[in-house]
């Protein structure tokens, strides 16, 4: 899978899975009386990759297969796709109907296949597919959301306090300043704004500043201060919440440890270059001290502190603490490979993905 493709799909699939209910009661309101919301739901991951690789069809998406119980005791699959492309996809229903025929096929249950579509064409509407060939004919319709359709009813969502209603405003003003990285900043501020006015949970703050993190990316100068402005607003609140979220904790963190390496490393190099110095030469052992001290601590700061980032970040995405052999291993990785499993960390679902991913 590209890494443009991960990009998308992480932060749909989690957000579909930390927030179903308030996802169909949204975008599917005329199905969510007819789920009995009191029965838990089940995410059927291992089941739909299964069909996935079966079918043969090419290139992943943002699914999410469910299973829920209706309020008249039947058990009911739902199978979610979140079409992500910018562009139309002209074999979009026969996937439909291939994924909704197999899934019923093997696993022998009804299937209700909701399109979840987020690109920017108005016009392009696919809710069913036909085949017909000397008189046979197969016909299958299916759900369909289209993203853009909110677009008339931003009032409405902002007036909503459904956490579903901020992911569509975040995917929403993605497209439109795509063109204005700037605008971006200023929307990608407002929308963190409303998280804390909403008065969501610390653990829903995250969540849904993670989405609009992931769907409304910034260069690095307007990051820069996009964040400062986060930190001073969390300040105000106190309400330190997204300041400790991975990224930005690493970017603080690799920053600490510079600044951290260079004041351990002048005071361990004058050390030892006086006492290098009173042996062999003053000059050479303070030039000598200095560099290695300046190297040895700054390597030490940035290692030690991207080691604790991490195991923060996993705390977080994992609600189970971080195993003993996975902190063992954390400490003897680099810098360098500290730094590129955390982008690992991101996306993997379980302890076993995580730790497959670890050099030996």
């Amino acid at each position: 899978m590209s890494k443009a493709r991960t990009d998308f799909d992480s932060p749909w699939k989690d957000t579909l899975e930390w927030y179903f209910e308030a996802f169909i009661r949204l975008c599917f309101p005329q199905i969510h009386p007819a789920i009995d919301w009191s029965r838990s739901c089940q995410f059927l991951d291992k089941e739909l990759q299964k069909v996935v690789r079966d079918a043969q069809i090419g290139r992943r998406f943002a699914d999410k297969l469910v299973q829920v119980w209706l309020v008249n005791g039947q058990e009911t699959w739902i199978l979610i796709h979140v079409e992500v492309q910018g562009k139309r996809e002209t074999n979009f229903a026969h996937r439909m109907y291939t994924y909704n025929h197999r899934i019923g096929d093997r696993y022998n249950h009804s299937v209700l296949s909701l399109a979840v579509l987020c690109d920017g064409n108005s016009r392009w509407r696919p809710t069913k597919f036909k085949s017909t060939i000397l008189g046979c004919k197969v016909e299958f319709q299916f759900l369909m959301v289209k993203l853009l359709d909110y677009k008339e009813k931003w009032e409405e969502l902002e007036q909503d306090d459904n956490p579903f209603a901020t992911v569509i405003m975040a995917h929403l003003k993605s497209l439109e300043t795509r063109g204005n990285q700037r605008q971006r900043q200023i929307w990608k501020m407002a929308l963190t704004r409303r998280l804390y006015e909403q008065g969501y949970q610390r653990q829903d703050v995250l969540n849904l500043f993670h989405f609009i993190d992931w769907v409304m990316k910034l260069p690095k100068g307007l990051e820069k201060a996009f964040l400062q402005e986060i930190t001073e607003y969390e300040q105000e609140l106190n309400m330190p919440y997204i300041t400790s979220v991975e990224r930005i904790g690493l970017e603080r963190g690799r920053k600490e440890g510079r600044q951290e390496g260079r004041q351990e490393g002048r005071q361990e190099g004058r050390q030892e270059g006086r006492q290098e110095g009173r042996q062999e030469g003053r000059q050479e052992g303070r030039q000598e001290g200095r560099q290695e001290g300046r190297q040895e601590g700054r390597q030490e700061g940035r290692q030690e502190e991207a080691q604790r980032l991490l195991l923060r970040l996993l705390e977080r995405r994992f609600p189970l603490p971080v195993p003993s052999e996975v902190q063992y291993r954390l400490q003897r990785l680099s810098i360098e490979q500290l730094e590129e499993l955390i982008d690992v960390a991101l996306t993997v679902d379980s302890w076993e993905q995580l730790l497959a991913s670890l050099p030996e």
